[in-house]
């Protein structure tokens, strides 16, 4: 098993997060890059001793690959605030990804230059090597298993966003505008782009039920799944849910004199559409009304060789 030792915030909702992720064989709470031994709870709060509030996540690189974990770690911090997260404050409470393996640290470097690129602030997580962990106290350990009420910064709806994510954002990448332009019709650029709608009943996608995956235009990500793909009458591609709950970024949208949820694309931060609360219950309840002009589909035959082989499983 590989390892890493993450600080960000309390570390009571980070644990829990990590410990959701599939091919993560195990976490535990601790004190880390402190200038005391052994500290307790109270010597990290009270007696300045420099520790970090981390987390211990061991993983199975075969399954899990270090580039996706950091992914998912940026995610529930906020990358740009120093020694914060949510309402905690203090250096306890700093962001840092801390080593015990040199090898990994063009890996980190990379991933924090790629997050970089989404923020105008500076990134304020730090990459420092492994000095020291000392366990926190029992209590600590899986806190929010062992009390499900209890305070977490971190949205609880993100655990189980941590549960099914499968796609690795590090496999895709958005081309600059001038590219984008080229491969592009009109249509595609300004829908994703430009958040126009396409008309309904005149699109791709809206009565098409092949077996496949449907793909953001821009990028590649894979986005919704065949499975998941239902009738709704508006004229629009409607799928239940998303591949993977990660690879959607939604916003309040108040245009046309109404407030709805947009929904983007992860990496390419592409406009595909919004999302309702009217789809149907057996299926959860949403619609996700994404624009055919903001997808490509690829057919269950063809998935293996575009490099999509790990999702088939999920197209009936």
């Amino acid at each position: 098993m590989a390892k890493v030792y993450l600080a960000g915030g309390c570390f009571w909702g980070l644990e829990k997060f990590m410990s959701g992720i599939s091919g993560v064989t195990s976490t535990q709470v601790g004190y880390a890059n402190g200038n005391a031994a052994h500290p307790t709870y109270e010597d990290v709060c009270n007696r300045n001793t420099g520790h970090a509030e981390t987390v211990k996540v061991q993983y199975d690189p075969d399954i899990l690959a270090l580039p996706f974990l950091l992914n998912l770690f940026f995610d529930v911090i906020d990358p740009t605030s120093l020694n914060r997260q949510g309402g905690d404050r203090g250096t306890q409470y700093r962001s840092g990804i801390f080593y015990s393996e040199p090898l990994d640290i063009p890996i980190i470097e990379k991933s924090l230059a790629d997050l970089q690129k989404r923020y105008d602030k500076p990134i304020a997580v730090l990459v420092e090597p492994l000095l020291n962990f000392y366990p926190a106290e029992d209590y600590h350990q899986k806190y929010l298993d062992k009390n499900p009420s209890g305070y977490c910064h971190i949205g609880r709806d993100k655990f189980e966003k941590a549960a099914g994510a499968i796609v690795n954002p590090a496999d895709y990448s958005l081309p600059d505008l001038t590219s984008l332009q080229k491969v592009l019709s009109d249509s595609q650029y300004k829908v994703t782009q430009k958040g126009d709608t396409e008309p309904p009943f005149q699109n791709e996608f809206w009565n098409y039920y092949q077996s496949g995956i449907y793909v953001d235009i821009t990028t590649g990500e894979p986005l919704f799944s065949s499975s998941d793909k239902f009738e709704s009458g508006c004229g629009w591609p409607s799928f239940s849910k998303p591949i993977d709950p990660n690879v959607i970024r939604e916003k309040i949208d108040t245009s046309q004199n109404t407030v709805r949820t947009e929904v983007k694309s992860r990496v390419g931060e592409a406009h595909l559409g919004h999302v309702f609360q009217d789809g149907p219950m057996k299926m959860g309840g949403q619609r996700y009304c994404i624009n055919s002009a903001a997808l490509r589909f690829v057919p269950k035959n063809q998935m293996e060789k575009e490099g999509y082989g790990y999702l088939i499983n999920l197209v009936i």
